[in-house]
């Protein structure tokens, strides 16, 4: 018989590995590795699924990052906010349909854009501001509010409206202020703030929120009246408050520019261009700040919208890209085909990187024999010899797609006779802008890719999952195997 005072050490000792156990879970959780992100592309779950948060924002809780976004039917109406999780703004596993058509009558059908999410310490609640319209038309130009006890759980909807609708405001013919693009932003005091686009997207409003964030208190401030200004993303930084802001072109991309000030309701400076003149074909979602045991950073989450291809929104894709502050009030944004984001430390970086295309079967290297720089040369595979025949590199082509360059010939990776068939070569050819000429990267989890035609829609493979040096890259149906999974290792 084992005696009171032994089992309770031996409970006390079964707590205590208990406890070890689970702090270094989290440790292990909240200490996630260095990563790369391949802008331009669809970013995917663990899964392989395609991530469908367009126009959203992230929040952290814990060791994880949540992301919520839009999630449209094919005919572009609202589906669903789609949450997703991670420790590493990486890999990303799905959490919940946060917010659906069927979570109020009001929402089927609805068009709901730029969902944002934050906590209110005030009630211990996570609160969602959106943009609503009614799945007609545009001419409602309603805010709307959603809650929940949980960051990831079912999210109550609690109605749309026009800020200030009780005030005898009116915004083109309607009671209260138009409401559209918008965002959340909460203050170190813990006042949270709703910034949207009014006056048919010609002023931008910052309105201060309710202590319990669901509803308006009051128009803090009106900025740049008539300068057509949306896609607002507001974040603090050593004291200044910095606005990131789009123009208003529909789909189509354009010059990105931001303001400072020390005051959330005056003192704003004038816009300042940041990026290039169509933000690197992107439009701001949300700035990311990345608190970690060595600094603090700034992420860019932009989309680029299928849109401006005429695609629809769910075959949009990301750019992330780190912010830089030469001075306190300034900050800049360059291209980077490839974010590197490290969560544990903070540190931001990337690189317009050449690189070898590994396959996933053999371990052999896209070539292109002889060192050509013919047209009409075969890709064929190759163990890696550090030729820069082997190498290649990505340049993105304004509507959705790439151009794989190979970095010897300055020639473009091409489908011969833009074909369509199973089987067809693949060959380097002198850019003629056809559809046979441009691919998509397609993110497919443990760092490898599938590489989709634009033309066919089929991917690149290598000729009867050939493990031999001189096999002929070729495209095929998708089917998932290892020989239609590439690595894009960086290279010199």
């Amino acid at each position: 018989m084992i005696s009171k005072t032994t089992a309770t050490l031996q409970f006390a000792r079964a707590s205590g590995l208990l406890l070890i156990a689970l702090v270094t879970l989290f440790a292990n959780a909240a200490s996630a590795a260095p990563i790369s992100v391949l802008n331009g592309t669809q970013f995917t779950t663990t899964t392989g699924t395609p991530i469908q948060a367009h126009g959203g924002g992230v929040i952290k809780v814990g060791p994880y990052y949540y992301w919520f976004g839009e999630n449209r039917n094919p005919n572009s109406t609202f589906f669903a906010v789609s949450c997703y999780r991670s420790t590493d703004l990486k890999n990303w596993e799905f959490r919940n349909n946060v917010l659906t058509a069927n979570s109020s009558a009001e929402l089927n059908p609805a068009n709901i854009e730029r969902p944002k999410v934050v906590f209110n310490s005030n009630t211990g609640r996570y609160v969602m501001w959106m943009h609503w319209e009614n799945g007609v038309n545009y001419g409602e130009a309603r805010a709307a509010v959603a809650s929940s006890a949980t960051v990831d759980g079912n999210y109550t909807y609690h109605g749309s409206f026009r800020p200030l609708v009780n005030t005898g405001v009116v915004d083109h013919g309607k009671p209260g202020y138009m409401s559209r693009d918008c965002t959340l932003f909460v203050d170190s005091d813990g006042i949270g703030y709703f910034i949207s686009a009014a006056n048919e997207n010609a002023d931008l409003h910052v309105y201060r929120l309710t202590f319990d964030y669901l509803a308006i208190d009051n128009l803090v401030v009106k900025l740049w009246v008539g300068q057509k200004r949306e896609a607002p993303a507001m974040f603090k930084r050593n004291g200044f408050y910095f606005l990131l802001t789009s123009g208003a072109t529909g789909w189509s991309p354009n010059q990105q520019k931001y303001a400072f000030s020390t005051s959330i309701g005056s003192g704003w400076s004038s816009l300042t261009n940041v990026g290039d003149n169509v933000c690197y074909y992107s439009q701001t979602a949300y700035v990311l700040p990345i608190q970690g045991n060595s600094t603090t950073s700034f992420l860019y989450l932009g989309d680029r919208w299928a849109g401006a291809w005429g695609g629809r929104v769910n075959d949009s894709t990301y750019v992330w890209l780190p912010l830089t502050f030469p001075t306190n009030t300034s900050l800049s944004m360059s291209w980077r085909n490839v974010a590197t984001i490290d969560t544990a430390t903070g540190a931001l970086g990337g690189s317009n990187y050449v690189f070898k295309l590994r396959n996933a079967n053999s371990g052999l290297v896209a070539d292109v024999p002889g060192f050509s720089t013919a047209d009409g040369a075969r890709i064929m595979q190759y163990a890696d010899n550090g030729g820069a025949n082997q190498k290649w590199r990505l340049q993105y082509d304004g509507a959705g797609y790439f151009k794989i360059v190979n970095v010897n010939s300055n020639k473009v990776m091409d489908v011969t006779s833009g074909s369509t068939a199973d089987g067809a070569e693949i060959i380097q050819y002198t850019d003629n802008g056809g559809a046979n000429q441009r691919w998509l990267p397609i993110d497919r989890g443990g760092g490898r890719y599938e590489i989709r035609s634009k033309l066919s829609g089929k991917t690149l493979d290598v000729e009867g999952a050939s493990l031999n040096s001189g096999a002929n890259l070729i495209q095929m149906t998708a089917s998932g195997g290892t020989s239609q999974r590439w690595a894009l290792d960086p290279t010199n």
